[in-house]
């Protein structure tokens, strides 16, 4: 079994599913976080989007920690 999974990773057509997925991952986790920030600054009514910098701040450092995650194992 362990030799079935070392083939798997040496295929090149894994590794291009893995990384677009993660690509894919960070723009949905990026794309959340922004828009629950949106949502947020609308209801209050801030002058300044400050949630939706924040919230879009933290999509990006914690889709980056997956991806860095991900990508050692």
């Amino acid at each position: 079994m362990a030799n079935e999974e070392q083939k798997d990773d040496e295929n090149p057509g894994n590794s291009y599913l893995k990384y677009s997925g993660m690509g894919v991952q960070m723009i949905v986790i990026i794309g959340a976080f922004t828009y629950a920030g949106y949502k947020i600054d609308e209801a209050a009514k801030h002058p300044v989007k400050w949630v939706t910098a924040i919230l879009s701040l933290a999509g990006v450092f914690i889709s980056l920690y997956l991806v860095i995650k991900s990508a050692k194992s």
